[in-house]
């Protein structure tokens, strides 16, 4: 296993992250710990949930993802081995977040809730890395890397008020470092100028989607990530599975999430079946597993810290993890490319 630096906070963590968020749904709390359990083993330090999870989001099973990897720490003692990533969700009209009933939002009541549920399901005195799981103001789509953009209007609270508000639970030790997610050029631009003018905690790093059929990262933020130390943490480097290839020619294998869900139209656009098709093929050209070939691109970029992968058996898990065994050589790269010019970010 590989280890990177986190932005500037001085913490090594792994080249992948564990994605948690099918704990508490797709996967219960002992296959959790197992899958816990076996990425340790393989060397990955950095585990990444959230206050939504699990997937699908629902009042009834909110927050049972922190508590699984809370109750894994405690019986495993040990929490000061492991980099923990959570988030507080964005500006959204569900209810069951917050006590009151309120809609969320990062107002400084909000966040200081949210943090406290997260820490007492978690069973930790501190977070790693607290995230903003989205942007608390309206943008033109979710993941923030539109190829089409539509002007937005909305209610929103400044950045820098939300800066303030990690800047105190930094200074109350219950946040040591500050993220985003599905966060834009300007956004992260933004809380790094207000960090540097007011003395705010600086943000570590950057979660978005990116994968072969999404490479809109590169466009813009993917020199901010270089230039200003704010790496990429790639979520959905497999496009929800497409890019196993499981789900060619219409296929639905069992318990997957498109047979049990339905929440796959970030993968299902028109430009999408080509796109993977031909990355699939070209996999299988090369000797390799589509899965592999697609995490061992993202994690091979300058500007990528490190890559989430989830799995819900525990082969999928080890299959993800042994694509950090796997090189991209120039030539595969170029043909991985000449892909990409023909079929462009289809799914972003």
């Amino acid at each position: 296993m590989h280890y990177r630096p986190l932005g500037r906070t001085g913490l090594e963590v792994s080249a992948l992250c564990l994605g948690t968020m099918t704990f508490g749904e797709q996967n219960s709390e002992a296959e959790g710990h197992a899958q816990l359990d076996y990425a340790r083993e393989r060397g990955m330090n950095f585990i990444d949930t959230a206050e939504l999870y699990p997937i699908p989001p629902k009042a009834q099973t909110q927050g049972e993802t922190e508590r699984i990897v809370g109750t894994w720490m405690k019986a495993r003692r040990n929490r000061a081995d492991v980099v923990l990533a959570t988030k507080v969700v964005g500006r959204s009209q569900n209810t069951w977040f917050r006590d009151d009933g309120s809609p969320a939002e990062l107002s400084r009541a909000q966040i200081l809730e949210a943090v406290d549920k997260s820490l007492a399901r978690l069973q930790t005195d501190w977070i790693d890395l607290y995230q903003i799981h989205w942007p608390d103001r309206a943008v033109s789509q979710f993941g923030a890397n539109p190829i089409v953009y539509k002007p937005t209007s909305g209610p929103e609270h400044p950045i820098e008020e939300t800066l303030a508000v990690m800047d105190e639970l930094v200074k109350a030790g219950k946040v040591r470092h500050v993220g985003l997610s599905n966060e834009s050029a300007w956004g992260t631009m933004t809380f790094l100028a207000h960090a540097e003018a007011k003395g705010l905690p600086r943000v570590a790093s950057l979660q978005n989607a990116y994968s072969l059929v999404n490479r809109t990262f590169e466009g813009g933020l993917a020199e901010i990530a270089r230039r200003e130390d704010v790496g990429l943490l790639a979520y959905s480097p497999l496009a929800q599975g497409y890019l196993t290839g499981k789900y060619e020619g219409g296929a639905r294998p069992p318990g997957a999430r498109r047979t049990l869900f339905d929440r796959m139209q970030r993968y299902e656009t028109p430009g999408a079946p080509a796109a993977i098709s031909a990355y699939v093929a070209l996999a299988r050209e090369w000797g390799l597993d589509p899965a592999q070939m697609a995490l061992a691109f993202a994690a091979s970029r300058s500007f990528t810290t490190s890559v989430v992968i989830g799995a819900t058996t525990m082969a999928q898990l080890e299959t993800n993890i042994d694509a950090m065994d796997v090189a991209i050589p120039p030539e595969l790269e170029a043909r991985i490319d000449a892909i990409h010019l023909r079929h462009t970010n289809p799914c972003p």
